[in-house]
């Protein structure tokens, strides 16, 4: 990597920005590069004020880093260096990234003023990991420099280049000027950008759903401008989840606790993935769960003992029987399930889906599952109903199974990816397991691709979840991980019909229940059955039949 000032590059040598005969319909992601040009570049000092910004923001992403112990980070969107110097000067192992070779030129030399040698390469985001090398402990992306793209996939595809730039537990830093406040009540001259000098204006001078037409004006009477995508928030934390990080917690001006009205800006801080405590506290939460008396009780009585996974109730109204046209439905989607066939049923509860498959296809099942009690019960009905040598259990997290590769024809699944603490990683253990050829087919509760933040808490609360998956997500990365999909059948409906009727059941036999699972226990699953039902007659939930493949 070197220093864009040793490059003769003809984007070093514009002067004036370049717009079409209509400004307002130039919307193009490549447009920045026309719009940084030398002579706006030089004022951009101007308008950050690096006393005032640094002032400002305090030591906030510093300390972000320094708290995860991160050391190698990428900013991604330099500008004219302010991150870089500071993280630089901070101790960082800094490469200093953007797509305009003026801001990167400026960058190097505002370096050189303060005695440091920037690392800094040119970088088109979409193709960002053929310009660096290696993996990095952060990327960070400020500034409001991603509203730059103008385009969904050109934003996915960037997400998904700082996604496989960082290490596994690797951190994304990325801003965005507050546009929902923008979009639905104005500008308001009020706001103070925090990273805007005393003498310099910017403002919007058009907004609507598609751009944000930003004026930036100095106190010589120069004006630029910059055409940006209008991002709103929620939309951002979505696509992030989407691009596979795990968490996403979002500040307003560095603030955890804030009205939407109040930032200026919105500083978004993403986990590639959950670190192995948490993970393991994600794991080890669902074990304490699944093997304790009052859910054991509970799911062994009201699903008689077979099952706990959603039924198909367009033909019933009975839970188990509902249980069993799921299993059925399942089945008779997948084209390789015969008397030959090895199928992996990851988190297969009490095994009655297993010992249907082994009843009725005569394949081979292997139970994979992290409840103790639940694989007891397992092997006790495998054994009455003459299973054991055809149906195999063992203790284990489906994201990490000890079974050697390409080992099944079937990787199954029902309800219960929801519970992983990295579904992606649940996803790819699918994939190293299958033979070439082989299919996934699974069920999980999920939540609708467009859910508002925070209308799903009170569903995340009865499991102790951060959050759920989405048709979206599990098509997206499975067709990363090299998967062909086959079927997303949406078959919603049925998960609100039967949180109802376990709902209806247990209210039904409450007194009998109460014999064996604690009140307590039981008051909280009335709550949290209920929140699930309101959320699904919202349109919040999402839940069907899914099938992928891999490439023979």
């Amino acid at each position: 990597m070197t220093s864009t000032t040793t490059q003769d590059n003809a984007e070093l040598r514009l002067r004036e920005q370049n717009y079409g005969d209509d400004p307002l319909a130039d919307r193009d992601t490549d447009l920045y590069r026309g719009e940084y040009v030398m002579s706006f570049v030089e004022k951009w000092d101007e308008l950050i004020d690096w006393d005032a910004r640094a002032q400002s923001k305090g030591g906030v992403f510093i300390d972000e880093l320094r708290a995860r112990d991160k050391k190698s980070v990428v900013d991604v969107a330099t500008g004219t260096g302010f991150h870089s110097v500071r993280l630089t000067e901070a101790g960082f192992d800094v490469t200093s990234a953007d797509g305009s070779a003026a801001m990167l030129a400026k960058a190097f030399e505002n370096g050189k003023k303060r005695g440091l040698i920037l690392k800094s390469v040119q970088a088109d985001w979409r193709q960002l990991n053929k310009a660096i090398q290696g993996k990095y402990d952060a990327i960070i992306c400020l500034g409001n420099s991603f509203t730059h793209l103008h385009d969904e996939q050109d934003r996915r595809r960037a997400l998904a280049e700082f996604y496989a730039a960082l290490r596994h537990d690797g951190i994304l830093i990325l801003d965005q000027r507050n546009y929902d406040e923008m979009l639905d009540h104005g500008f308001s001259s009020k706001h103070k950008y925090y990273y805007c000098g005393e003498q310099v204006t910017a403002e919007p001078e058009h907004v609507d759903d598609g751009l944000a037409r930003f004026k930036y004006t100095f106190p010589d009477g120069s004006e630029y401008t910059l055409n940006m995508f209008p991002l709103r928030k929620n939309y951002v934390r979505r696509l992030i989840r989407e691009a596979g990080f795990e968490r996403v917690r979002t500040y307003g001006d560095f603030q955890e606790t804030y009205q939407e009205n109040e930032p200026d800006f919105f500083v978004h801080v993403a986990e590639k993935s959950v670190d192995d405590n948490a993970a393991g506290a994600v794991t080890e939460a669902a074990e304490a769960y699944y093997d304790s008396d009052d859910a054991d009780n509970f799911y062994s009585q009201v699903w008689g003992g077979e099952d706990i996974h959603v039924g198909c109730y367009e033909d019933t109204d009975d839970i188990g029987a509902a249980g069993v046209e799921t299993v059925d439905r399942m089945a008779g989607l997948l084209s390789n399930l015969n008397t030959d066939a090895m199928v992996v049923d990851l988190g297969a509860g009490y095994g009655g889906s297993a010992r249907r498959l082994a009843s009725v296809n005569g394949c081979k099942v292997t139970c994979v599952n992290i409840s103790d009690t639940q694989n007891d019960t397992n092997r006790a009905k495998n054994r009455q109903s003459g299973m054991d040598r055809q149906i195999h259990v063992i203790h284990g997290s489906f994201d990490d199974v000890p079974m050697p590769p390409e080992s099944a024809d079937v990787v199954w699944s029902q309800d219960a990816f929801l519970h992983a603490p990295d579904r992606r990683k649940v996803i790819e253990e699918a994939y190293r397991l299958l033979k070439p050829g082989g299919e996934l087919v699974f069920t999980d509760p999920m939540q609708a691709d467009d859910v508002p933040d925070g209308v799903l808490q009170p569903v995340y609360d009865r499991l102790d979840l951060q959050d759920l998956g989405s048709m979206r997500f599990y098509r997206e990365a499975a067709q990363a991980i090299g998967f062909e999909v086959l079927d997303q059948i949406d078959l919603v409906g049925n998960l609100r019909t039967h949180y109802d009727r376990v709902r209806q059941e247990l209210e039904s036999r409450r007194s009998e229940l109460e014999q064996k699972s604690s009140r307590e226990y039981l008051d909280k699953m009335v709550v949290g059955l209920r929140n699930w039902v309101e959320a699904a007659d919202h349109g919040h939930l999402a839940w069907g039949i899914q099938r992928f493949r891999k490439p023979a």
